[in-house]
């Protein structure tokens, strides 16, 4: 079981990879290279992180070593969500195989769903994608308060849909509110060059790029799970 796992998951990762750099080539890395161009300006830079869970283009600040623009950055890039989709194909490709049964293409797309909703809608409503050059909180409490929220949400949806009694459900809409009661880490002061249009339009075409590689993912892994189950 635990091979046929790892075969799906690579299997539907590779491709759910591929499929959602070429994406952010066509959308969100072209909103990138026009906010790179405020970035220098910004009265407030902060280190930059994205938080739509392994769908935005990868950029990097200060001195830390950055892949050079060009194909060098567009490989980088590649491999980066290719490496991130096979991670989360494996938490999928566990959570069909763990039911035994066949899962199916429809249904594997609603897995994909409910890992939009945990890995990037829900956590963006405290801490949406971020241009470079915007201002942006301490990057460590940014990054603790997602993985936070990314493992709360999570837990909620599964006991909202799976738990069979009543009192686990509510726990679980419990827990899909608590990192949001909580709150995300903020900069004290919001000033930023880059355009708050530009800034828009990258958080929606960043969590369409997400929503569209999570159903992809979620289908592929329900494929390639129940072609494993069904050789068996």
């Amino acid at each position: 079981m635990i091979g046929r796992i790892f075969l799906a998951a690579l299997a539907a990762g590779l491709l759910a990879g591929v499929f959602v750099s070429g994406a952010q080539m066509l959308k969100v890395v072209p909103l990138i290279h026009m906010a790179e161009q405020y970035e220098g300006e910004s009265p407030n830079p902060a280190p930059h992180s994205h938080n739509s869970a392994s769908t935005d283009a990868h950029h990097h600040h200060g001195d830390a070593w950055a892949p050079g623009d060009g194909f060098e950055r567009m490989a980088f890039t590649v491999l980066t969500n290719i490496l991130a989709s096979v991670g989360f194909g494996l938490l999928l490709a566990a959570g069909m195989a763990l039911r035994g049964q066949l899962v199916g293409w429809r249904n594997g797309i609603i897995w994909g769903g409910c890992g939009y909703l945990a890995f990037s809608f829900l956590p963006a409503l405290g801490l949406p994608p971020e241009l470079p050059g915007m201002a942006a909180g301490d990057l460590a409490g940014r990054q603790t308060w997602w993985l936070m929220t990314a493992a709360s949400s999570a837990g909620g949806i599964a006991l909202i849909l799976l738990a069979p009694k009543w009192a686990f459900r509510v726990l679980g809409a419990a827990l899909l509110i608590m990192p949001h009661f909580v709150g995300a880490p903020h900069p004290h002061e919001f000033d930023s060059n880059v355009p708050a249009e530009l800034a828009a339009q990258y958080v929606t075409a960043s969590l369409v790029t997400a929503g569209l590689f999570w159903l992809l993912l979620g289908g592929l892994v329900a494929q390639f799970i129940d072609r494993g189950l069904s050789a068996e």
